[in-house]
């Protein structure tokens, strides 16, 4: 059965460091700035001309999600209210077996800071999952890592 597409269903581990023969399919630049945090508001810019407005409600692996586009003109009409609740990453794609994991690499102030997130299509195909052994601390259940909370600190 696969999720509806108002759930998220993910996992999330901090990353030491990364092995060097990771082949990205893709690479993005993100920007994501916050409208509110609990629950979550959002803005994302992905590159220069991809926008979106996203919320999303709980926390922890299954998560309610809804997220629809936006043109350039309405994400410049919102982003000014996410001053001081603002945060920039790359984002690699990397294909691992059945799995992608999003590998962000995050920018000041949290330079030096790697997550790597698994989405899953149900909580089945979640339980299968067995993390490659340079993930590190899982902190799905950790609210001081959601980028909402990241944003402001």
């Amino acid at each position: 059965m696969t999720a509806p597409a108002s759930l998220e269903i993910e996992r999330r581990f901090l990353v030491t460091e990364a092995p060097a023969d990771l082949a990205p399919t893709a690479t993005l630049a993100i920007e994501q700035g916050y409208v509110s945090i609990d629950p979550v508001v959002r803005l994302r810019r992905v590159g220069d001309d991809t926008f979106f407005l996203t919320m999303k409600r709980g926390l922890g692996a299954v998560r309610e999600e809804r997220e629809t586009p936006l043109t350039a003109a309405q994400f410049a009409t919102f982003w000014p209210l996410t001053a001081g609740r603002r945060l920039q990453k790359i984002r690699r794609r990397i294909p691992w077996g059945e799995f992608v994991i999003e590998f962000d690499t995050f920018a000041a102030p949290h330079e030096g800071l790697l997550i790597a997130e698994v989405e899953f299509p149900d909580a089945e195909t979640m339980g299968r999952f067995t993390p490659p052994a340079w993930f590190g601390r899982e902190v799905t259940d950790d609210p001081a890592y959601t980028n909402a909370r990241l944003a402001v600190s």
